[in-house]
């Protein structure tokens, strides 16, 4: 239920000129210049809600063991949960479409679009397709999903293990992942080895769907890029989003061609990279990142952006951009991001003694709140 017209008062607000003092309101939904019931959020801060682009948290709501994936509704109630509690109004949820089977395969991709379609979430949801380039014969089934499903962000990804293949090695975590995907170890070698042969005609089948995608006007990048040249090689196949470029030189390049770069927020609240490459805060204070995402876990952005505020040169509003005007920007998406009259009202609240998550508002609907929070509410006669 959408809130009735409020107006917050005695809050640091962080408007898109810098953090004002001025009360703020909403009304059906929406930022307005109306005033509405008085709520006083005094030691409070009001943000815009945070803008997620990538996230794969989602999967151990929905598998919390293997094979745990027969009903999705209630890992969603549980993510719905988690994203309202983590500040997040907006969220990409990054499925993949990969032949590494189980969660990440075909199948499930195409009855998680079904389930996320239909569920009535109070985030808002949407859905990036990772797609894995080497997975040729299925090119015309992601094809399929993209339009049926709605999605509009597809992102490229290349996991297969080529070092080892070449080398006619067993490649690492064989058994796991084939235990994953439901396939022997020895069915799924042999399947990498196969994809690994026809990776010659990955360039021309990728640069033949990326135009057909281009046309249909969805939004893609790429992955882990690894170099200037293979960034430059996407770039040209209309790929204008770059996700975790592996080498500052690699961002770089890609902020001066005009691309758009995004890092992960764990790997800023790590202080460095999981597996040793660029590190997002070099990246950031090098003026290369438009936006930080959750990556694997969604409480990492607002923690992310709280650090960049108190240990970089980083204002309170350049911090925060990264996870809210800044993925707006990103997706083009003109109507979030920013506390302004007439968009949406995605708000984020923190508690400024603890700077904890104390309230998150979708569109005008409450998807989380708790503590000190919900008195005020209650003391604004918001609820009785």
């Amino acid at each position: 239920m959408i809130l009735p017209p409020l107006t917050f008062v005695n809050a640091a607000v962080l408007r898109p000129d810098g953090v004002s003092s001025a009360a703020i309101s909403m009304a059906n939904g929406k930022i307005t210049s109306r005033p509405g019931m008085t709520v006083d959020l005094t030691k409070f801060l009001v943000l815009p809600g945070i803008i997620d682009l990538h996230g794969d948290g989602f999967e151990r709501h929905l598998a919390p063991r293997r094979g745990a994936v027969k009903d999705l509704t209630g890992g969603l109630d549980a993510l719905d949960s988690e994203l309202g509690a983590s500040g997040i109004t907006t969220a990409v949820l990054a499925q993949f479409f990969s032949w590494e089977g189980g969660m990440r395969g075909p199948d499930f991709a195409e009855r998680m679009a079904k389930a996320v379609n239909k569920y009535p979430a109070i985030s808002d949801l949407k859905l990036q397709l990772r797609l894995e380039i080497n997975l040729l014969q299925d090119y015309p089934r992601a094809r399929a999903l993209i339009d049926s499903a709605g999605i509009t962000y597809v992102v490229f990804n290349d996991h297969l293990p080529h070092k080892a293949l070449a080398a006619g090695k067993r490649p690492p975590r064989l058994t796991g992942q084939a235990l994953k995907s439901g396939r022997s170890p020895e069915a799924h070698l042999a399947m990498l080895q196969a994809l690994f042969a026809a990776r010659e005609d990955v360039p021309n089948a990728l640069s033949t769907l990326a135009e057909d995608l281009n046309r249909a006007g969805v939004t893609m990048g790429s992955h882990d890029d690894p170099d200037t040249n293979t960034r430059e090689r996407f770039r040209r196949m209309g790929l204008n989003i770059s996700e975790f470029p592996e080498t500052l030189e690699t961002a770089l390049f890609a902020r001066k061609g005009g691309d758009r770069i995004i890092m992960g927020a764990p790997n800023v609240v790590r202080g460095q990279s999981h597996d040793k490459k660029v590190s997002a805060r070099e990246v950031i204070l090098a003026g290369a990142c438009d936006a930080l995402v959750s990556d694997y876990h969604y409480a990492a952005l607002k923690t992310a952006a709280v650090q960049l505020s108190r240990t970089e040169d980083l204002t309170w509003l350049a911090a925060w951009s990264l996870i809210s005007s800044g993925p707006a920007d990103v997706m083009g998406w003109n109507d979030r991001g920013r506390l302004e009259d007439g968009l949406r009202a995605d708000i984020t609240i923190i508690d400024a003694a603890t700077m904890r998550i104390a309230g998150t508002i979708v569109g005008g609907v409450v998807s989380f709140m708790s503590g000190a929070l919900v008195t005020r509410f209650i003391n604004g006669g918001v609820i009785s």
